[in-house]
C-alpha cells in the first residue's frame, strides 16, 4: 500500500495556497497534509478550515511537530534560506521554492546544511516538467534542425507591478522571479560548464526598485549561444522559443510549435565556395526541400514533480533536479545581479 508522505506547508499565500496546495490535491494517495504555517491568521484560518489540520503562527513549532516529515517552503524570497536552515536543522526533507535562495552565497550555506541533515533537499524547479520544453528538447535530441547553435527564450510582458515581487528587501524582482525558471531551461538546452556571461537589469515598468526586465546571454563552452530576455516592460512580445539548427529553426507561440527544417530524406547536393567574379545573384541559385509545419503541445504537467519528490523520499529513487543544478541556477542569478544597481 501507498504510504503518503506527511507534509507541513509554510507560507500559504499565492504559491502554497494557490498552486501547492491545489497540487497535493492531484496526489492524495501519495501526500497528506498534516500542519501548516503562516504569519497571517486568516490564512492560518483558512488552512484549518479546508484541511482540518494543525496551523501555526511560527516555522519553529512545525518543524518542531513530530507528525510532519516533509516541510514545503513556500515563503517569500527572502526568506527561503533561514527557513530551510530551520527545518534541515530539524530533520526534516524540504522542498524549496525557487528562487533556491536570494543569493548563491546562501544557495551554498542551505546546501552544506543538507550534507549533515537527515532530511533530503528539493528545490521546486517544477518548469523543467513543462510540456512545451519537455517536447522541444526532444525535437533538439532527433536531430531534426541539425547541430544547434543558437536559443532564444523570452518571456515578455508589460505590468506596473507593485506588490512585494518589485522590492529589493524581500528579493524581488524578474531575476529570481521567473528568472529560475528560464536560467534552469538555459543550462539544460547547453548541458555542460558556461564558458562566459553577459547580463544586463533594468527597471521599466514596475514601480518598486528591483529590476523588472533581465537579459542574460549564456556561451557554452560546447559553443552553443543561449539568449534568454525576462521583461514586465515589453508590450509588444516575442515567441517564447525560437531554436536555430544548421538544417531548420522552430518557434514556439501560442499557435504551437513551428518548425521549417531541411527534408531528412533528401541528401543536398555538394556545393563548393567560387571564388571568381560573381554573376547577378548573390551565389548559385538553388531549392532546397523545405519542410514546414506546425505542431501541437502534447498534454502534460509539471505537477510530476510531486511524484519525483514521492519516489525519492519513499523508494530512494534520485529526484531528477540535481542539486549541483540548482546551485548553478543560483551563481548564475547572483552573477547577473554583480556589480549593478539591483544588487542585494
Amino acid at each position: 500500500m501507498t504510504t503518503p508522505v506527511r507534509i507541513g506547508i509554510v507560507g500559504l499565500g499565492r504559491a502554497g495556497w494557490g498552486m501547492h496546495c491545489p497540487e497535493l490535491e492531484e496526489h492524495p494517495e501519495q501526500f497528506k497534509i498534516v500542519a501548516a504555517c503562516d504569519i497571517a491568521a486568516d490564512r492560518r484560518q483558512r488552512m484549518a478550515d479546508r484541511y482540518g489540520c494543525p496551523v501555526y503562527e511560527r516555522i519553529e513549532d512545525l518543524t518542531a511537530d513530530p507528525q510532519v516529515e516533509l516541510v514545503d517552503i513556500a515563503t517569500r524570497s527572502c526568506d527561503h534560506a533561514a527557513h530551510a536552515l530551520l527545518a534541515l536543522a530539524a530533520g526534516k526533507h524540504v522542498n524549496l521554492e525557487k528562487p533556491m535562495t536570494a543569493s548563491y552565497a546562501q544557495a551554498l550555506q542551505v546546501a552544506e546544511a543538507a550534507k549533515t541533515s537527515a532530511g533530503k533537499l528539493f528545490v521546486r524547479h517544477n518548469r523543467r516538467f513543462d510540456p512545451d520544453f519537455v517536447q522541444i528538447q526532444a525535437i533538439i535530441a532527433s536531430g531534426l534542425l541539425g547541430e544547434v547553435y543558437e536559443i532564444r527564450l523570452a518571456r515578455h510582458g508589460y505590468a506596473r507591478r507593485d506588490d512585494w515581487q518589485t522590492l529589493k528587501q524581500f528579493a524581488g524582482g524578474q531575476l529570481l522571479n521567473w528568472g529560475p525558471h528560464i536560467i534552469d531551461h538555459a543550462l539544460r538546452f547547453i548541458n555542460g560548464p558556461i564558458a562566459s556571461q553577459f547580463s544586463s537589469l533594468a527597471r521599466v515598468a514596475a514601480v518598486g526598485d528591483a529590476e523588472d526586465h533581465v537579459k542574460i546571454i549564456l556561451k557554452g563552452q560546447n559553443g552553443l549561444l543561449v539568449d534568454l530576455e525576462i521583461s514586465g516592460g515589453v508590450a509588444l512580445g516575442e515567441p517564447v522559443y525560437r531554436i536555430f539548427g544548421r538544417r531548420g529553426s522552430l518557434t514556439l507561440t501560442d499557435e504551437g510549435i513551428h518548425l521549417k527544417y531541411l527534408d531528412p530524406n533528401q541528401t543536398l547536393p555538394p556545393r563548393q565556395a567560387q571564388p571568381g567574379n560573381p554573376g547577378d545573384h548573390f551565389g548559385s541559385p538553388e531549392s532546397l526541400p523545405w519542410v514546414e509545419e506546425v505542431r501541437q503541445v502534447q498534454p502534460g504537467s509539471n505537477t510530476v514533480l510531486w511524484d519525483y519528490i514521492y519516489r525519492d523520499i519513499r523508494y530512494g529513487e534520485p529526484y531528477p533536479i540535481q542539486l549541483e543544478q540548482a546551485l548553478e541556477v543560483m551563481r548564475v542569478a547572483s552573477a547577473a545581479r554583480a556589480g549593478s544597481e539591483f544588487e542585494l
